[in-house]
């Protein structure tokens, strides 16, 4: 009973929105025009948000499930080149891919052939639990940045 509630929550936890605004209210509504600048300032972009969330939630999912990882180079693989999408359609589309990895970790969360107390195979020590829990930290880290970002290119009406 333990394990399944544990799993349930970490389930939950990777797409929180209890304490602090959801990935899917972050990112939704935000200007074409406004998701490539940089607020003055400010580090980051949105897209550049948008994309490292996505390319380290990536890298996450492959180190836990892929037989053939291979460890992303920090910090180049981790953000974009650039601040602006380099496409129409890049937004949407890194949207899209945060969606489906996200929920492939939460099945990876909830599915019980995988204990998640156990070391994940292409790591040094790494347990599953311990990877989706730093993913939602680092998610919800990320997301505060996301609308501080917003509110300072003056379009986040909470």
């Amino acid at each position: 009973m333990l394990d399944r509630d544990v799993r349930e929550h970490v389930r939950k936890m990777l797409a929180w929105d209890d304490a602090h605004v959801g990935f899917e209210k972050a990112v939704n509504g935000i200007p074409a025009e406004l998701r490539g600048r940089r607020p003055d300032g400010a580090p980051y972009s949105a897209w550049e948000l948008l994309e490292h969330l996505r390319r380290s939630q990536r890298d996450i999912l492959d180190f836990c499930v892929s037989p053939q990882y291979d460890e992303l180079s920090w910090p180049a693989d981790y953000w974009p080149a650039a601040s602006e999408p380099p496409t129409p359609g890049a937004w949407d589309a890194s949207v899209s891919q945060f969606l489906d990895d996200r929920r492939a970790l939460q099945e990876l969360a909830v599915n019980p052939s995988i204990d998640l107390a156990a070391r994940v195979p292409n790591g040094d020590g790494q347990t599953y639990l311990r990877e989706l829990l730093l993913l939602a930290d680092h998610t919800a880290y990320h997301l505060g940045e996301l609308i501080v970002v917003r509110r300072l290119l003056g379009e986040w009406k909470s």
